[in-house]
């Protein structure tokens, strides 16, 4: 078993951020709610702890907080924003509201050259802050180590393993972030950065095995990353017994149903692929506004699934591409929940399977692709980019057609196909079909069709992100390319809005 370092949640945005570079540095992490008992933690034995930011006040009556125990066990600990604030307060400092906050990226002064939180640091760097609380005096014992020009930047008490930074080192926005946390592992914890994923695939394939024995196993595969790396390691764990049913609602970027019949027909399980275009438009004719589109094509998923599975027999167990994230959403308890753990597309909890089983539940989504490569699935693959459930059916604003469905698969691909020509590539990128029409000449006739909007964004989370500055000659060749090969389009846009205040899909 790996060495653990246990990610403390306080309702912070970054908690996934933090345990993903934790794992990005060669240690497993583990993301546990910050009111976790202190027995369960010696249970669980981390080299070290990782208290996360949060949007509260520590000095507010009902704001999260732990076990003072937990500061007394002698695991390092190293607290981040509202963990540096809430480590402080409950070990007798002083934590009040600024006269203003700091947002954004800030200068810092590092002012004790000896600390091995900081060391290899320089003397100054940038760092993202978000705060308007700040600690004013410090718990007995502790030393400042960094300042910005408004607060103590980072504190410890050396002798105890006591460390925390008011910024946050997670993100890229903070220059030397990675060495700071990569610090804390090997200097502060001792890591020894025994964590592969080579472990976890042996691993699972062995569980795998013990669980099913010679049984079969269902998996709804939907052609994303997670179910279809799912679908690899269950067909490497239990060659001929994994059943695969892939409903195509019509709504894929081009080509795509083929490829992934493509991949999967030809790896030890049993492929079925169900075409249901027409079933799925007949559903959402005449329906414009986005839920109802989302719903309508959730709801005869699971139908289609579910009459497809029927004819296959009793099959005792269904496979899911559940990931961490999935996970971490549904279990904590301090900050609000983003969204419910749920089931590949929907799939009701009644269906009648004996088990569950969900192989990724441990990964993040990069360590899911890196994953697929060792699987061998091709990198055309396991990159994709991410695609809502309900495909180019939200990517098309009001009511959705077949011509219409035609027209944004070849403008999405032409996108697509010049962007990947890119040296630099942006993290997300393709066509939206707006529900503005607007008049347009091509050779001697007057059109009148709608306008095709181009989104492309740079994002290391997706939970923000900003729009990627093409080139104007990239995007005069993509317009030139849609207006000319494709005869319903006459006008191309450019989306120019980050997140926020936009979203990424329009829809």
């Amino acid at each position: 078993m790996s060495e653990m370092v246990l990610v403390l949640d306080f309702g912070g945005q970054y908690k996934e951020l933090i345990a993903q570079n934790v794992r990005g540095l060669g240690v497993y992490s583990e993301i546990k709610s910050g009111r976790t008992p202190v027995d369960e933690i010696r249970r669980l034995q981390p080299i070290g702890i990782i208290l996360t930011g949060g949007p509260n006040s520590v000095y507010a009556p009902d704001s999260p907080s732990c076990d003072p125990e937990l500061f007394r066990l002698g695991i390092p600990v190293l607290g981040i924003c509202y963990g540096m604030q809430l480590m402080c307060h409950l070990l007798g400092g002083e934590v009040q509201p600024g006269e203003k906050g700091e947002y954004g990226r800030v200068p810092v002064r590092t002012l004790a050259e000896d600390s091995l939180l900081l060391q290899g640091i320089g003397s100054s760097f940038a760092a993202l802050m978000s705060h308007r609380d700040a600690v004013k005096t410090l718990p007995q014992g502790f030393t400042t180590t960094a300042a910005s020009p408004t607060c103590i930047a980072a504190c410890e008490n050396a002798a105890e393993k006591l460390y925390a930074v008011q910024f946050h080192p997670e993100t890229k926005h903070t220059e030397h972030g990675r060495e700071i946390l990569r610090n804390f592992l090997y200097k502060v914890c001792g890591a020894l950065g025994d964590y592969k994923l080579d472990d976890y695939i042996e691993n699972q394939v062995r569980e795998i095995r013990e669980k099913v024995g010679s049984q079969s196993v269902l998996l709804a595969l939907s052609g994303g990353v997670d179910s279809s790396v799912c679908a690899s390691l269950l067909s490497k764990a239990i060659p001929g017994q994994l059943t695969c049913i892939f409903v195509d609602h019509g709504f894929m970027r081009q080509d795509e149903g083929d490829e992934i019949e493509a991949v999967f027909s030809k790896r030890d399980l049993r492929f079925i692929r169900i075409n249901a275009q027409e079933r799925f438009l007949a559903k959402i004719t005449g329906v414009s506004e986005p839920e109802a589109k989302r719903k309508r094509i959730g709801t005869e998923f699971i139908r289609v699934f579910e009459e497809e599975s029927a004819k296959l027999g009793q099959i005792p167990f269904l496979a899911q591409g559940t990931i961490y994230p999935d996970v971490v959403e549904s279990g904590l308890t301090n900050g609000a929940v983003i969204k419910s753990h749920h089931n590949v597309g929907g799939l009701p909890e009644n269906l009648a399977f004996s088990e569950i089983i969900e192989p990724l539940a441990g990964l993040f989504k990069d360590e899911v692709r890196i994953l697929g490569r060792k699987l061998g699935l091709p990198v055309s693959l396991v990159t994709r980019q991410p695609f809502p459930g309900p495909g180019l059916a939200i990517r098309i604003m009001g009511e959705v057609t077949l011509a219409k469905l035609d027209t944004l698969s070849q403008a999405d691909a032409i996108f697509r196909e010049e962007l990947a020509q890119s040296r630099k590539k942006p993290d997300q990128y393709f066509a939206v079909m707006t529900d503005t029409l607007s008049v347009g000449v091509k050779g001697d006739a007057r059109t009148y069709e709608p306008v095709i909007a181009l989104r492309a964004v740079i994002t290391d989370d997706f939970m923000t992100c900003d729009y990627a500055p093409l080139s104007h000659r990239v995007l005069s060749k993509v317009a030139a390319r849609l207006t000319s090969e494709i005869s319903s389009v006459s006008r191309v846009v450019y989306d120019i809005t980050s997140k926020p205040p936009g979203t990424v899909e329009w829809e």
